[in-house]
C-alpha cells in the first residue's frame, strides 16, 4: 500500500520554527520528486518547495525563500521541510506529494501520490 504521511505541524509564535516530515512507503521513494504544498483557509493550494529525485535540485516559492529549507534522506524515505522565521501568513495545512516534476510548474493534481496533510498555525 502506497503511503505518504506528514508530521511535525503545530502551533508556533511568529518568528518560530518547525520541521515537517514526509515519510513514504509502498513505492520507490527516491525515484520521485517530493513537493510540499499548502492551503490556507479560503485560498487555493499552492506549491511551497520541492526537491528532485535522488537529491537533485530544489525549488522554493518566492515567499519562503531564505526561510524554508528542504532536504531528503532517501535511506529513510523521508523529506524534511525546515521552516524558520515563520509568519502568520504561513498558517495553512501543509501537504506533501510525490511526482515527476519539481519547480514552479508542478501541480498538486498532477502528482502521483499524496499525503493527508498537517496543520501549521502561526500566531502573531
Amino acid at each position: 500500500e502506497v503511503q505518504l504521511v506528514e508530521s511535525g505541524g503545530g502551533l508556533v509564535q511568529a518568528g518560530g520554527s518547525l520541521r515537517l516530515s514526509c515519510a513514504g512507503s509502498g513505492f520507490t521513494y527516491d525515484d520521485y520528486s517530493i513537493g510540499w504544498f499548502r492551503q490556507a483557509p479560503g485560498k487555493g493550494r499552492e506549491g511551497v518547495a520541492c526537491i528532485s529525485a535522488s537529491n537533485g535540485p530544489s525549488w522554493y516559492t518566492d515567499s519562503v525563500k531564505g526561510r524554508f529549507g528542504i532536504v531528503r534522506d532517501n535511506a529513510k524515505n523521508i523529506v524534511y521541510l525546515r521552516m524558520e522565521n515563520l509568519k502568520p501568513e504561513d498558517t495553512a495545512v501543509y501537504y506533501c506529494a510525490a511526482g515527476d516534476l519539481c519547480g514552479g510548474d508542478m501541480n498538486y493534481g498532477d502528482m502521483n501520490y499524496w499525503g493527508k496533510g498537517t496543520q501549521v498555525t502561526v500566531s502573531s
